[in-house]
């Protein structure tokens, strides 16, 4: 369970590693800024509380080539950038992982 090990090196973390994390769990691909937006979408209609982080992605990457792929993302996300009822979502945000929180997060795809 990557969201768990994630969760346990801090609860709240930013959301594009959460994605990574959550399509690490379903072997899935994670570059797809269309499929984020769709994720970020989700889980403001879960009423997940979402905070605007300024995420610097290359101090943030961990492993050297996954941080250039989070940086080129990072970067794919700046330019599909959008505002939808005031809020972006190809933006970092700040979210809590914590248990209804985790639960939407894994809704995600599904049903």
């Amino acid at each position: 369970m990557l969201l768990e090990a994630l969760r346990d090196r801090a609860i709240y973390q930013n959301t594009i590693d959460t994605w990574i994390a959550l399509c690490g769990e379903r072997s899935r691909e994670w570059h797809d800024v269309g499929a984020y937006k769709e994720f970020i979408a989700h889980l403001l209609s879960r009423g997940v509380a979402l905070k605007k982080f300024p995420l610097c992605i290359k101090e943030a990457g961990g492993e050297y080539s996954r941080g250039r792929d989070k940086t080129s993302f990072a970067e794919a996300l700046e330019g599909a950038a959008e505002e939808r009822d005031g809020n972006n979502l190809a933006a970092a945000y700040t979210v809590k992982l914590a248990g209804p929180t985790l639960e939407a997060i894994r809704e995600f795809g599904r049903g």
